[in-house]
């Protein structure tokens, strides 16, 4: 969550001579942003308690155009951790020929004059929690073995019914709610057969009690009728979630296919069988195609998004790209919900910027095979750890299966 104002400092601003506004200006506008932010997420003003770090990085004049922006990024029980910046964005001509008292210039460049970090409270008796926005549990997924992740690449991938069945209950025990599974044959090689599907699910069944969000994604080359495989299945062997990818990208040196047609066949399929769809986003005009779906009655609202950044061929991992796509999906006027899968080195960074802001985080060998740097995960359950590790830091909850259910809104 964050707020951004932009404001002129007149002459009455400066405090020093040539012009030059006291830094106490900046913690001025840092205060009002804090304001909107604490009547965003709790309804109230609050109060300011404390700054624990302030940066004044570059003068201030009168005649400048300051962009403060503030974002929260811890959640405590009353109180909220906020992180501020201040940045130069317009500044008076300098006197020259070409320039008049009244000439101004855009900086090309936005410079940064503040930094800051502090936290508010928002004292439970005036919090209005159940209307305004704090964020909701985050739900951790575990995506335990993918398509193209192997043995050689990590040891502790599962690949059998049973394997998968065991990795799944722990990454329950760790904190996920939902195991993202693909299948594997006994070369270990990507399968969409319902049968090996039907031997998974039960296996994770009769070991945890989680959401089952089976792939329609398969593997590069599989045809449509392949990839549905698992909406085959039915009664206590039917997922309750099932992946729709709605875009073809570049995938390392491969290419995934995802004809227009192709698309509305896997989206009526999945909506024929009943589950819920997570609609798969690698790239920016995935947005745009979801949309269609949406105003075709392809999907319906409440829509679930998984941005999976940081593919080869796709759009890359950044705080930058995540937010562009949080305020496009924001645009589609519906409810919805979201997670983000960071690729290879990018997972963790970007589940803790998806927790932070309010998403919900995926992690697991699927997309990454590396607890930290040079050391492999000793299967997902360290992840889910990790993942649960960067919930508690930021202060939110981690949803139980009971509340993924509810927010996912499986069908």
């Amino acid at each position: 969550m964050k707020s951004l104002i932009r404001v002129r400092m007149g002459g009455r601003d400066a405090h020093y001579a040539g012009g030059l506004v006291d830094g106490a200006r900046m913690l001025e506008l840092f205060g009002d942003v804090a304001t909107e932010l604490c009547i965003r997420a709790d309804g109230d003003e609050g109060l300011f308690r404390a700054y624990d770090a302030v940066e004044f990085l570059a003068p201030v004049r009168a005649g400048d155009f300051i962009e403060a922006e503030g974002r929260i990024v811890g959640w405590g029980t009353t109180s909220l951790k906020m992180e501020f910046e201040a940045r130069k964005v317009i500044v008076p001509t300098p006197a020259r020929a070409d320039s008049f008292a009244s000439s101004a210039d855009v900086l090309e460049r936005a410079e940064v004059v503040c930094r800051a970090s502090g936290t508010c409270v928002v004292p439970r008796a005036t919090r209005r929690a159940a209307q305004f926005g704090r964020p909701r549990p985050c739900v951790i997924t575990a995506a335990i073995v993918g398509a193209e992740t192997t043995r050689a690449q990590n040891p502790h991938l599962p690949l059998s019914a049973d394997e998968l069945g065991e990795e799944a209950a722990s990454c329950a025990a760790a904190g996920a709610s939902v195991i993202h599974l693909h299948a594997r044959d006994d070369e270990g090689r990507a399968s969409q057969d319902t049968e090996r599907f039907r031997a998974a699910v039960r296996a994770i069944r009769a070991r945890c009690d989680v959401i089952v969000q089976t792939s329609t994604g398969g593997a590069v080359g599989m045809s449509v009728a392949e990839r549905a495989g698992p909406l085959a299945l039915t009664g206590a062997d039917a997922p309750e979630m099932a992946t729709l990818n709605v875009g073809t990208i570049n995938f390392g040196d491969d290419v995934f296919m995802n004809r227009a047609a192709d698309t509305v066949e896997m989206a009526g399929r999945i909506r024929a069988h009943g589950a819920t769809p997570e609609i798969e986003i690698y790239d920016a005009g995935h947005v745009d195609i979801a949309a269609r779906l949406l105003a075709d009655g392809h999907v319906a609202a409440p829509l679930h998004f998984q941005f999976v950044l940081g593919v080869a061929g796709a759009l890359s991992a950044s705080a930058r790209n995540l937010e562009f796509l949080v305020e496009r999906v924001e645009a589609l006027g519906v409810p919805f919900s979201w997670g983000v899968a960071g690729v290879g080195r990018h997972q963790l960074p970007m589940a803790d910027l998806a927790i932070t802001w309010g998403g919900n985080a995926r992690v697991g060998l699927e997309d990454n095979i590396y607890l930290e740097k040079g050391v492999l995960a000793e299967g997902s359950a360290p992840l889910v750890a990790r993942a649960v590790e960067l919930c508690r830091a930021r202060g939110r909850q981690v949803a139980s299966v009971a509340e993924a259910r509810a927010l996912l809104a499986p069908r």
